[in-house]
């Protein structure tokens, strides 16, 4: 049977229970909205797949994540996309860390069918009003977070509940494999 993946980055416990609690804080002022109960998580790319194969995708990350160091993020700012997301960025050196992770990542599952992300951000809420944005930014004016990006998290889609759920959490190698560099006979 066809099943929904994610594959995420989740940042500590203490900043997912932090967002949460801001989540939390917006649901009060603007009522239900899109993401609010979402996990904490920088989505790295999305895929379906009959779940007989997943075992192969998994071992795919497991052979990329062995290669992948340990690095801090640092979450500095608050930002907003036209398709009415609101969300947290990291600082430019935290992006430039993640976005290489990101793509290997991606490229690693050799998926056609990958909904693949290529900015990073933890999504406080999505398909909000121009109304709601406003209330957001308002209401979320500075933030200073950061955590061991350590690990990546492959999730499954709960048809039900509309939510994804942890299935495997990957962590980091720290084996860097060496890259082949052309060299010149003459």
């Amino acid at each position: 049977m066809e099943k929904k993946y994610s594959v995420v980055i989740h940042p500590s416990q203490e900043i997912i229970e932090a967002i949460k609690v801001m989540k939390e804080l917006l649901a009060a002022e603007i009522g239900w909205y899109n993401s609010k109960n979402s996990i904490a998580h920088i989505t790295i790319c999305e895929f379906s797949t009959d779940d007989s194969q997943i075992d192969k995708f998994r071992q795919r990350l497991l052979k990329v994540c062995n290669s992948y160091t340990p690095f801090q993020v640092l979450l500095d700012h608050f930002g907003s996309y036209e398709s009415g997301a609101f969300f947290i960025a990291p600082n430019e050196e935290s992006k430039k860390d993640l976005k290489p992770i990101m793509k290997k990542t991606q490229e690693a599952l050799l998926l056609s069918n990958l909904k693949k992300s290529s900015d990073p951000h933890i999504s406080i809420g999505r398909k909000l009003t121009p109304e709601h944005l406003k209330t957001a930014s308002q209401l979320f004016t500075t933030i200073a977070m950061d955590f061991l990006c350590e690990a990546i998290v492959l999730r499954e889609f709960d048809p039900i509940k509309k939510q994804f759920f942890v299935i495997d959490s990957i962590p980091f190698g720290s084996n860097p494999q060496p890259e082949l560099i052309q060299g010149s006979l003459f």
